[in-house]
């Protein structure tokens, strides 16, 4: 059965009047299921103009009460958990139990955002001079853009949850590919008790992002995607005189020492390079091995898991990896898989051909886990961001040559080293130019207490994602210097403070 998402504004559905639509996949039958509305600019500044009058509630309502929307938000997000991950699955092609840990991992932003009335808080100076007192207060902005990506469209939303709690309003601009679930987790909010309003889900294409972009009412502006379009949202936002964070694309390396335990890592490499097909921008894409020796037994090791690896439906419990997100992402790997090809590169496993044999997925966007094996730095598949299931391994001879490739590549978003010697993952972290590390940990995303953030063309903007990081993007900082003349004393109060007096 075919349908129609539209917008979420002040709590409720919103028909979309702008007469352009973009069409919705089920990744897995290779068909369209429904259509999506995308705003026009009139249609966005109207819903910015709502997003304006809740901000200024809700920049009103005490911390205690903010954060109580959030710890209700948390209990529906857990009772929902299945609903919200199979609508995931069925638009993006993720499979259903990876569904599962999005979720997880957007719940994860939402726990630490409960904690507003502590992460709110100032600092005090007594007596700085003479009956002066100095003291700061962290204030929202007003109303912030957030315009997250495709391949995770709950974790990446639930990360603005830390902009809620402090105080803004969010008008969330989601992919176009797979609006389904971002739809949902606004309709929770409401429930949970969120004002109408403080949170507005506008989908869109790029009328709706410039617009964000451009609307004086608009303070920051959060986006990740690809780093071309970051580049574009970082200098159109940062050159209207707004705060921007911008995340792009990534070529993850993992470092794989001849100590290290190859049963381990082959373990590891299978699910960060082709768990959700490899569109993750933490995906591991390139397998650094240091030593023939080394990278001819884990080749070894690699070639029957990856021919093996159990491609299905989404929906499918016992699938490894579905589908990509559309016929072009699919066809796009494919491109990349005859270019590294016709570069040099040994094509171990080929996955170009892979067909679902199973009734009723024979046309959905499927492509097999490919495994290349004498890739060099040269090579232009090697350099670009395939956003696939392909794992690229080259050989290196020395250490200093394995800490290189990360530390010399355009993207610094993360990166692992596995080994088991300490002071060699002490040297590797303390060097590679990469924004996140893990040490003999595959995909190294922070959890929601600290925060999450690429180096050089991964990431455009000085403050990265939530944790402390997002709670000082989305507030900004007021000092106040005191002093009160001597006055009349209050005479004597006997009853206990409450929130009410």
């Amino acid at each position: 059965m075919s349908y129609t998402r539209h917008h979420f504004v002040n709590g409720k559905e919103q028909e979309g009047t702008s007469g352009r639509f973009a069409p919705v996949f089920n990744p897995s039958l290779g068909q369209q299921v429904g259509k999506v509305a995308l705003a026009s600019k009139s249609e966005m500044e109207d819903i910015i103009s709502e997003s304006a009058k809740a901000a200024e509630l809700w920049a009103a309502t005490s911390v205690v009460k903010r954060g109580r929307v959030m710890q209700n938000m948390v209990q529906l997000m857990y009772r929902d958990l299945d609903k919200i991950a199979e609508s995931l699955a069925h638009e993006h092609g993720k499979v259903f139990t990876d569904a599962q840990g999005e979720v997880q991992r957007g719940i994860d932003a939402l726990e630490f955002a409960q904690g507003v009335p502590h992460l709110m808080k100032g600092e005090y100076s007594d007596n700085v001079a003479g009956g002066i007192d100095l003291y700061s207060m962290r204030k929202p902005l007003g109303v912030v853009g957030v315009i997250t990506p495709f391949n995770f469209p709950i974790m990446i939303p639930g990360w603005a949850s830390v902009a809620i709690a402090c105080g803004n309003a969010v008008v969330l601009k989601p992919s176009e590919r797979d609006p389904s679930s971002p739809l949902l987790f606004a309709e929770l909010w409401s429930e949970a008790g969120l004002p109408d309003g403080v949170l507005n889900v506008v989908n869109g294409d790029k009328e709706a992002v410039d617009t964000l972009c451009t609307d004086p009412r608009i303070k920051a502006v959060s986006f990740v995607g690809s780093t071309p379009i970051a580049r574009h949202v970082y200098s159109t936002s940062t050159a209207n005189g707004k705060r921007c964070q911008a995340f792009g694309g990534a070529k993850n390396h993992m470092v794989i020492m001849p100590d290290a335990d190859l049963d381990q890592t082959a373990d590891a490499l299978i699910g960060a390079a082709y768990g959700s097909a490899g569109e993750r921008c933490m995906a591991i894409s390139v397998a650094v091995v240091v030593g023939d020796a080394t990278a001819d037994a884990l080749i070894e090791k690699l070639t029957p898991r990856v021919v093996n690896l159990k491609v299905r439906n989404s929906m499918d419990l016992e699938a490894e990896m579905g589908p990509l997100v559309t016929a072009e992402a699919r066809d796009r790997v494919k491109g990349y898989i005859d270019m590294a090809s016709s570069e040099g590169a040994t094509v171990v496993v080929d996955g170009r051909n892979f067909k679902c044999d199973i009734e009723g997925f024979e046309n959905g966007f499927f492509l097999g886990g490919t495994l290349l094996d004498n890739v060099t730095s040269d090579m232009t598949s090697y350099k670009d961001e395939i956003f696939g299931p392909t794992l690229q391994v080259v050989r290196v001879n020395t250490f200093e040559e394995a800490i290189a490739l990360p530390t010399n590549h355009e993207y610094g978003n993360g990166t692992s080293i596995f080994t088991r010697d300490g002071d060699t993952a002490r040297e590797y972290a303390n060097r590679v130019e990469v924004g996140m590390v893990g040490i003999n940990v595959p995909i190294p995303v922070p959890l929601s207490f600290y925060t999450f953030g690429g180096w050089k063309a991964s990431s455009f903007g000085d403050i990265n994602q939530y944790g402390m990081e997002g709670v000082r993007f989305y507030t900004k900082s007021k000092t106040v210097t005191s002093r009160w003349p001597t006055g009349i004393r209050a005479g004597a109060e006997f009853n206990i403070p409450t929130l009410n007096s």
